[in-house]
């Protein structure tokens, strides 16, 4: 399973919705991405070593983009910017997931629904 940003940062924010489907999760996959959105969101030193002591204990392995997923990530760009406005942070994300056969988790499947083959597990927050 690949955590997108938007289920972590429901976590931060208390959601216990997503305190429970994240606790079932072993071990947790975050793309780069992932994180570089997560520390950029960071408002202190504070903060940021907040998240990278939650990340550490949950023994979160964060995959780096490699040539394969910038192809990939190309790829999906050349298919979907034009008619379905994906933008760069969630193309490397989903092809980490196509790469890895990883299934995406996310409270943003429309942003990765008309990506074939990628398999999204949707997270609603309102539930």
């Amino acid at each position: 399973m690949l955590i997108d940003s938007d289920v972590l940062i429901w976590l931060t924010r208390g959601h216990t919705g997503a305190a429970a489907r994240l606790r079932s999760i072993d071990p947790w996959h975050i793309c780069i991405v992932t994180y570089i959105e997560l520390a950029q969101g960071c408002r202190n030193k504070t903060e940021l070593l907040r998240l990278k002591n939650g990340l550490a204990q949950r023994n979160t392995q964060i995959i780096n983009v490699t040539d394969p997923i910038s192809e990939r990530a190309m790829h999906l760009i050349d298919q979907h910017t034009l008619g379905d406005g994906l933008q760069l942070g969630d193309a490397l994300i989903a092809a980490t997931a196509l790469e890895h056969r990883l299934t995406l988790i996310t409270s943003n499947a429309k942003h990765f629904t008309p990506i074939a083959g990628l398999l999204i597990e949707r997270f609603d927050p309102i539930e």
